[in-house]
């Protein structure tokens, strides 16, 4: 079921409100009147927080079982930790370390796997059978964690600027649908633009082809956040229909645009998080003239990675730990 978001959740009253950061030198260089919406300092770093925290408070369940690259996983084991419940989150063992660390650190239980031997949804499986009686929670694809994602859309829309478009890093598909649901709750008629990595683009396929395209296995991109197989079922029901575009960036973009917030905006973003702003280096014509919000989704990212991409050292995405 497609959630219809009329009111803003539980997890309002619990999250930090979205940080928007005026960023007018950076603005100048890209052509575009921009506003950066950071989740850089929202509890656990990303915006997953917010889906993470509405789904555990709304499922009697004990015990949750989920997959992630890293947020999601945070974001869950914060929340079970807040709420005095437990998760098991599988992690790809190329994970950033900063990510493992803080998935136990919140009191998370880390399965690590090798995702070209077993995928994170077998072992997801295994362990639900396991454990017969949790809540096995996707990071996306769930109408709880569309809500959740959804307090960010109606943040936007409560915060009196008028944009004429708002970019969004899309992976599973959870955040977009979430921040498209939440604008048009929140009576904005802003037009979502998605970003995402050419060398993981089954969203943008799927959208040209009109039919849910898949990748054969986990994208080889430096934005961790966003190697996904698919879109989620729910989400691709609302950005089919709602999605203004997408627009497919390269490994190089990702970094110049994680030197660039740094530089001109005083942001440190994880690459998934730099998607949204590599959109506009990727189609500076599309947005040339407009304001635009481009959504910061996470700042979550490995010293030794983020040193290297600000020093220009890491020439691809298989060089980066994800």
């Amino acid at each position: 079921m497609i959630p219809d978001i009329t009111s803003p959740p539980a997890v309002g009253t619990v999250v930090r409100p979205v940080t928007f950061v005026e960023a007018p030198r950076l603005g100048r260089r890209l052509g575009v009147e921009l506003t950066i919406a950071s989740e850089t300092f929202q509890h656990t770093g990303s915006f997953k927080f917010r889906a993470a925290y509405h789904l555990a408070s709304q499922v009697p369940q004990r015990l949750f079982i989920t997959a992630s690259s890293g947020n999601f996983g945070q974001g869950l084991a914060r929340a079970c930790q807040m709420l005095g419940k437990n998760c098991i989150v599988v992690m790809p063992d190329t994970s950033a370390d900063i990510k493992i660390d803080a998935v136990r650190e919140f009191g998370g239980q880390v399965e690590l796997i090798d995702v070209t031997q077993t995928s994170r949804a077998a072992r997801v499986s295994e362990l639900a059978t396991i454990h017969s009686g949790a809540y096995v929670a996707s990071p996306y694809d769930d109408a709880l964690v569309i809500e959740g994602n959804a307090t960010l859309g109606l943040e936007l829309a409560a915060s009196g600027r008028s944009f004429d478009a708002v970019l969004a890093p899309i992976g599973g598909g959870g955040l977009a649908s979430g921040i498209i649901q939440g604008l048009r709750a929140g009576g904005s008629q802003a037009q979502v633009h998605g970003a995402e990595p050419a060398s993981a683009n089954d969203a943008a396929r799927s959208l040209r082809s009109g039919r849910l395209e898949s990748n054969e296995t986990e994208p080889a991109t430096i934005a961790d956040g966003v190697r996904t197989l698919s879109l989620g079922r729910l989400n691709w029901m609302i950005l089919r229909d709602s999605l203004r575009g997408i627009v497919e960036v390269t490994e190089d973009q990702i970094k110049e645009s994680v030197r660039l917030l740094f530089s001109l905006a005083n942001l440190k973003v994880e690459p998934t998080g730099a998607l949204s702003l590599a959109a506009i280096l990727a189609s500076p014509d599309a947005f040339r003239g407009q304001s635009v919000c481009c959504i910061a989704s996470g700042g979550n990212v490995d010293q030794a990675v983020f040193r290297d991409v600000l020093a220009g050292k890491i020439q691809d995405s298989k060089s980066a730990p994800s």
